[in-house]
């Protein structure tokens, strides 16, 4: 009976020793937002790599719009004139205006789709600045015992954050270790 009670003794106070700690330890665990967006704009070297994306970008848009008008030219002339070709010479520039056409389509895909030019490029110039903003927030998230740190710039809805749960300056300190980010006083929200 001594056994029992002992061991009854001792249930009781794991209980209650684990009820009255395991409200601390969930809120030892806390949240915490940043804005990506604001993060990305106060790093000079982000803006600098989209600088360069998008006159990439334009200066390929431009080269296939000139190719698209050149099909277009060639249509126009063939309109104007297949009245008074003969067949065979219909279709070879008909051929000619097909392939033209696919070429066009092909550079833009080379350029342009997900496995394209202007893709690579992005991931080389972005990516890596991507990856300190991560580093940081997780550094940031380690040290103060964060459990999530949500991304009100993203496709999740945020729709309430109390900026003394905004972390998105700490971060870009965190990142001006290790590259240039603008000035937190000059950093605009």
């Amino acid at each position: 009976m001594n056994n029992s009670l002992i061991k009854s003794v001792s249930v009781s106070s794991f209980l209650l020793i684990l009820f009255f700690a395991l409200p601390f330890s969930v809120k030892a665990q806390k949240n915490a937002y940043v804005d990506t967006q604001y993060i990305l704009d106060n790093i000079p070297e982000y803006k600098d790599a989209q600088d360069e994306i998008d006159e990439i970008s334009k200066k390929w848009q431009k080269e296939i719009e000139a190719k698209y008008k050149e099909v277009e030219d060639m249509y126009k002339a063939y309109q104007a004139e297949a009245v008074l070709l003969p067949a065979d010479i219909k279709k070879q520039k008909e051929d000619a205006i097909i392939k033209k056409e696919k070429e066009v389509k092909d550079l833009q895909k080379r350029y342009f789709s997900p496995e394209g030019k202007l893709f690579k490029k992005r991931q080389e110039l972005v990516q890596p600045i991507q990856e300190k903003v991560y580093n940081a927030i997780e550094t940031i998230a380690q040290t103060r015992n964060l459990g999530f740190v949500f991304d009100k710039s993203g496709g999740m809805t945020l729709l309430y954050g109390d900026p003394k749960y905004d972390i998105s300056d700490d971060v870009l300190d965190e990142v001006g270790t290790v590259m240039q980010t603008v000035k937190r006083e000059q950093r605009k929200k």
